[in-house]
């Protein structure tokens, strides 16, 4: 079956998630260079290499066992669930700091030169 060819659930896609994070964390930020970032990744993207995963077409002795425990529907909920979430695993909430302008936070070179 096509991606989204049903509405994807993600909190469905959450739920299933957990034993994901043990890799991939719980953000979808890889724990190790070795794990991908899943966070912000396209859906039909994380379908189409979950599905090789469990077809074999792409082979990782750990992502090999775990996909072919998944349906269908577990792979369109958990790409939905990982799309859902920023890139990166930042928070969207997460507001940055002001940036100041040097002279607001310190001397001017020839005002610390006056010296």
């Amino acid at each position: 079956m096509g991606f989204m060819a049903r509405s994807a659930d993600i909190d469905m896609g959450k739920a299933k998630a957990g034993i994901c994070a043990s890799c991939h964390g719980a953000d979808g930020v890889g724990l190790s260079p070795l794990y991908a970032n899943l966070a912000g990744q396209k859906a039909p993207y994380l379908v189409k290499q979950l599905q090789n995963f469990k077809a074999g077409n792409r082979t990782d002795p750990t992502m090999n066992i775990f996909a072919k425990q998944l349906s269908d529907e577990d792979i369109e909920n958990l790409a939905a669930y990982y799309e859902s979430l920023p890139a990166g695993g930042k928070s969207a909430e997460k507001v940055e700091p002001k940036q100041t302008k040097p002279s607001e936070t310190e001397p001017s070179k020839t005002e610390k030169n006056k010296k």
